[in-house]
């Protein structure tokens, strides 16, 4: 199998105004896009470990490939993508919404959905795109029967944080481990958002 993996971003500034996204459902032609896009909002091309990033994306590439080919019923990996160039492979962002248990590997208790790996291109940040995504996931949950959904986030990413507690995301735990305390790692922040029918829209 050969791997096409497209050229680092070049961020330009662009004008929100003139930009539509829409979402759909991702396919397997979307995958090499989708790590890329991932691979880049998660890692960093610089410092003494952006010789790794290649196998960052590859690795990133075949999970996505193994979780969508696998026959779990409730899972999905949304896309985004720009309307305006009538193109809809020019994706802008990702995410992927599935359920999950108490019991990961027995599946046994309560699930819940859980949403991860938000994403958008470099150039695209701050448009709009991950909100839109976020709503979407809401609204498969909702579908799915469920009434509330989960995610976590860095207790240091303040931004995303910020758009998480803005579409109406609250804190339902902070998680600690080992990395936080001998590594000095940030600590991970589980948010939750009850969907009221009047939080989609």
């Amino acid at each position: 199998m050969k791997y096409r993996f497209f050229h680092l971003y070049q961020q330009q500034p662009i004008d929100p105004a003139s930009y539509q996204f829409q979402i759909r459902k991702a396919t397997p032609a979307d995958l090499i896009d989708v790590a890329q896009i991932i691979t880049e909002s998660f890692h960093s091309h610089n410092g003494i470990w952006g010789w790794a990033f290649p196998l960052l994306r590859l690795g990133i590439y075949e999970d996505l490939r193994h979780r969508m080919a696998s026959p779990v019923p409730r899972h999905v990996c949304l896309v985004a993508f720009e309307a305006t160039t009538g193109d809809a492979h020019n994706l802008v962002g990702s995410v992927e919404l599935g359920v999950r248990y108490s019991d990961s590997w027995g599946r046994v208790g309560a699930g819940f959905p859980y949403l991860s790996n938000l994403a958008v291109h470099p150039k695209y940040r701050r448009n709009g795109v991950a909100s839109e995504l976020l709503t979407s996931c809401e609204k498969v949950s909702k579908e799915w029967g469920f009434q509330d959904l989960y995610l976590h986030v860095l207790e240091s990413n303040h931004q995303a944080r910020q758009l998480y507690f803005k579409l109406g995301y609250r804190v339902h735990k902070v998680e600690s481990n080992w990395n936080t305390f001998f590594l000095r790692r940030s600590s991970q922040m589980l948010l939750h958002k009850h969907l009221s029918a009047e939080s989609i829209v």
